[in-house]
């Protein structure tokens, strides 16, 4: 495996081809364990990976604690290389509930400095709302971090899940590097209008969720029992007829994948990869096995045949099932 690298848009740091999401290790898909979550990011890094995305709400800032304990103990020159998207914004409650997001300008500001503490490093290299304010105009926002920027508290200003008018809005208040948005086989939206924008302002694209939340990654199966709290016992592509329509989907996937020799979710990456070199995808790989799969998509090459097959396996918009609960697509641009 001989780890590439891409550049986030025109303004925006040099890093690996492939990019860690780290959310799982804290959140929303059942138990991690704490110390296979570090051996994991450590090995991300040996591999040559550079990006680690976070966000300052998963698991109420866990995630960044487990990300700076993953950094201090890291070798100084991987440490180095390491660069950390960080997405802020929404608001948590004791229980575990969410209250909306918040981009009012002194809030931009808070949450940097938090995080900033959690991570234990003296700058964010891209820093994002998570979602959208309806009360705040993104040029506040945006504004506030481009202030945060010229402190040298951020390098680069991402955005996440906007739509097209916002992107324009957005660049023209301040140089943006990266969108963050779902794209994989299964969540295509982008493709309309979206990714014409961003490569018609040299934005780049980091790409999470690229196997859907492990429903393409050809280890989910129909009779799967989930943990307590695993955001995919509420997310409609899991549940009764569209999971089993999905499924399919994804069985006609891994005959591609085993003509080829390689697996559903080495396929399903790749196929991402393919998209761009502006695409950059995050794999959720809270483990080292998983890692070490997903990792070996760089070395699958696909041709025009294999597109046009994996074209006719999964063609755009066969996913059944939206892929957030109604409540939650509310906050997401389109």
């Amino acid at each position: 495996m001989t780890m590439r690298t891409r550049t986030l848009g025109t303004t925006g740091p040099q890093v690996s081809a492939l990019g860690l999401g780290c959310m799982g290790m804290s959140a929303l898909y059942g138990e991690a364990d704490r110390t296979e979550s570090i051996a994991t990011i450590h090995a991300a890094l040996e591999a040559g990976v550079t990006l680690l995305d976070t966000g300052d709400f998963y698991g109420m800032g866990h995630n960044e604690i487990l990300i700076g304990e993953a950094l201090r103990a890291a070798p100084a020159a991987r440490r180095e290389q390491a660069l950390v998207s960080v997405k802020f914004g929404a608001l948590r409650d004791p229980d575990g509930g969410w209250s909306g997001y918040d981009g009012r300008p002194a809030a931009v500001k808070n949450f940097a400095a938090y995080s900033l503490q959690r991570l234990g490093v003296d700058h964010i290299d891209v820093y994002r709302l998570a979602r959208l304010d309806p009360d705040v105009p993104i040029e506040e926002t945006v504004g506030a971090i481009a202030e945060l920027v010229e402190k040298g508290h951020v390098r680069h200003i991402g955005l996440s899940e906007v739509g097209a008018e916002t992107i324009r809005r957005a660049a023209a208040t301040a140089p943006i590097a990266d969108l963050q948005i779902e794209y994989s086989l299964l969540s295509r939206g982008i493709e309309d209008e979206i990714l014409p924008t961003t490569r018609d302002l040299g934005i780049g694209i980091t790409a999470y969720g690229v196997l859907s939340r492990g429903l393409i990654s050809g280890h989910f199966t129909a009779d799967r029992q989930l943990a307590p709290g695993d955001f995919r016992a509420m997310s409609p592509r899991f549940q009764g007829d569209n999971l089993r329509h999905n499924l399919d989907l994804v069985e006609a996937l891994r005959k591609i994948a085993g003509q080829k020799g390689v697996s559903v979710a080495q396929i399903a990456i790749a196929w991402v990869l393919s998209r761009g070199a502006d695409i950059v995808p995050l794999v959720g790989a809270r483990r080292r096995d998983r890692l070490t799969e997903a990792l070996g998509a760089l070395d699958v090459t696909l041709d025009a045949a294999d597109l046009a097959a994996i074209e006719e396996a999964v063609p755009a918009g066969a996913a059944a099932g939206a892929r957030y609960p109604a409540a939650q697509l509310a906050h997401v641009e389109r």
